[in-house]
C-alpha cells in the first residue's frame, strides 16, 4: 500500500463538510498511514475532537498549547514531521488566512511551517466559493505550489446547487494515493549515504573529531526513503534516531566508515557522502590515558592522514553510479568546492559555507550551492534541512537525466 507509513497532517476548519472527515481518517488509517489532526476552534462546532482522536489514535490538537498542563503543540515540529498536509474542509476564512499569512491559529501557523506538499480542499456555499476574494486566495495558494482538490457541484447545505461540496473521502484518498505513487521516483534505486562525524581515538578517553550533528545526512536518508529508495546509512556517532526504513550501519573511525561503504558500494546506484570525515588520525593510539607531564612539556601527537573515502570509492566505481560529496568551506569557497569535485572524481558536490549564519554544523537549517561537473549549478535559500534534502535529491534527478 503506497500510503503505508506516510505521515499525513490534516487541518480541519469550520465547515459543515467536516462531517466527512471521520470517514477519510478511517480510510487513511486502514491504508497504514499515520494521521495527525489539527482543528480550528470553529471546526469543533461541526465534528468532535473525541471522534477524530479515537479514529486517528492520536490526540487532536486545537490550540498552540494544552490549557491543562501547558504542553506546547509545536507547529514547527508538525510541519517537519508530515509527509503531506491536507487542509479539508478549507473554509473561506482559512483560505484567506493561509493565502495572506494570518497566523492566528495552530492550523495556519503549522501550514506556514510545513516543508511538505500541501493539498487544499475548499468547501463552502456557492456564492462564497464564487466570490472574487475566494477565487483570488485559491489562485494565490496554488501559485505557492499548493495542490487544489476542487469542490464538487451538487446540492449545498444552503439549498443552493453548484460548486462548493467537499470532494468525497474516497476520491480524496485516491488523489493522495496517486500523488505518492507519482513521487516514488527513486523506487528500486539503492542509495548509500554517509552522515555525522568520525571519531579518531587518541587514548581510551580522548579523541579527534568535529562538530557534525549528522542532521543533513539523516534528512537526506529520510527524503530518499520517501522517494522509494532502498537506503543504507553509514553513520558516525550522533544522537539522532534512524529514519524508518533505512539500513543503519554505525561506525566510529574513518577507516571503519570506508570499510562499511566498500561492502555495499558496488551494489549501490548512488553515493551521497554527507559525513564529515576527520582528515587525520593518531599514528599510535595509547592504550592508557595520557597524563599531564607536570611541567615536563606537552606530549606531541604524531598524526597521519585518514583514507579519502569518496576518492577511494570513486576510483572503483561502476558504470552508471552517481557520486555526490559535500564541501564545508570558510574561504575561497566556490573554487575549493569545484577543485574537490574534479579531483575526487565525483559527479556533483554540495557546498556549505561556515560564513553563512544558520548553515553548517549543528543547525536545523542549511543553505547549499549544488554544482555538477557539467557546469549545472543551483543555490538554495536558507531552509530547514528536510527541505534542503529535497532540493539536493531534485538536483541529482535533474543531473542524472541531463548529465
Amino acid at each position: 500500500m503506497v500510503l503505508k507509513g506516510k505521515k499525513i497532517l490534516i487541518g480541519i476548519s469550520g465547515s459543515i463538510a467536516a462531517y466527512k472527515m471521520p470517514l477519510l481518517v478511517r480510510l487513511l488509517m486502514k491504508e497504514g498511514a499515520e494521521v495527525q489532526i489539527i482543528m480550528t476552534p470553529a471546526a469543533r462546532d461541526f465534528v468532535t475532537p473525541l471522534t477524530l482522536s479515537t479514529l486517528s489514535k492520536r490526540p487532536v490538537l486545537t490550540g498552540p498549547f494544552n490549557p491543562v498542563d501547558g504542553t506546547w503543540n509545536s507547529h514547527v515540529d508538525m510541519g517537519n514531521w508530515a509527509d503531506l498536509m491536507l487542509v479539508a474542509p478549507a473554509s473561506a476564512t482559512t483560505l484567506g488566512k493561509m493565502a495572506n499569512g494570518i497566523a492566528d491559529n495552530l492550523l495556519v501557523t503549522t501550514y506556514l511551517a510545513a516543508v511538505c506538499p500541501v493539498f487544499i480542499a475548499p468547501a463552502m456555499d456557492l456564492d462564497m466559493f464564487q466570490h472574487p476574494s475566494t477565487r483570488q486566495n485559491i489562485k494565490t495558494l496554488q501559485s505557492y505550489g499548493n495542490h487544489l482538490i476542487a469542490p464538487r457541484e451538487g446540492e449545498l447545505a444552503s439549498g443552493l446547487c453548484g460548486a462548493g461540496r467537499l470532494e468525497e473521502p474516497e476520491v480524496i484518498l485516491e488523489i493522495l494515493r496517486d500523488f505518492f505513487k507519482g513521487i516514488q521516483s527513486w523506487a528500486g534505486k539503492k542509495v548509500l549515504i554517509t552522515a555525522g562525524p568520525t571519531v579518531e581515538p587518541i587514548d581510551p578517553v580522548r579523541y579527534i573529531s568535529n562538530h557534525s550533528s549528522g542532521k543533513m545526512g539523516y534528512a537526506l536518508a529520510e527524503e530518499a526513503i520517501k522517494r522509494g529508495a532502498d537506503v543504507t546509512l553509514v553513520s558516525g556517532p550522533v544522537s539522532l534516531p534512524a529514519p524508518s526504513g533505512v539500513t543503519l550501519i554505525k561506525v566510529h573511525t574513518a577507516q571503519q566508515m570506508l570499510e562499511a561503504c566498500q561492502k555495499v558500494f558496488d551494489a549501490s546506484d548512488l553515493l551521497i557522502m554527507a559525513a564529515a570525515v576527520a582528515d587525520y588520525r593518531v599514528a599510535a593510539v595509547s592504550d592508557h590515558k595520557i597524563k599531564k607531564q607536570g611541567g615536563a612539556g606537552t606530549p606531541a601527537l604524531d598524526l597521519v592522514e585518514n583514507p579519502d573515502i569518496v576518492k577511494t570509492l570513486s576510483a572503483h566505481r561502476n558504470d552508471g553510479q552517481y557520486i555526490m560529496g559535500f564541501a564545508l568551506e570558510t574561504d575561497n569557497e566556490l573554487a575549493n568546492a569545484q577543485s574537490k569535485l574534479m579531483s575526487k572524481g565525483m559527479d556533483a558536490i554540495a557546498l556549505n559555507s561556515l560564513n553563512e549564519q544558520g548553515a553548517g554544523f549543528g543547525t536545523d537549517t542549511n543553505k547549499v550551492t549544488l554544482i555538477h561537473r557539467s557546469g549545472i549549478s543551483y543555490t538554495s535559500g536558507l531552509e530547514p534541512k528536510a527541505g534542503i534534502a529535497g532540493r539536493i535529491l531534485d538536483f541529482i534527478e535533474e543531473t542524472i537525466v541531463n548529465p
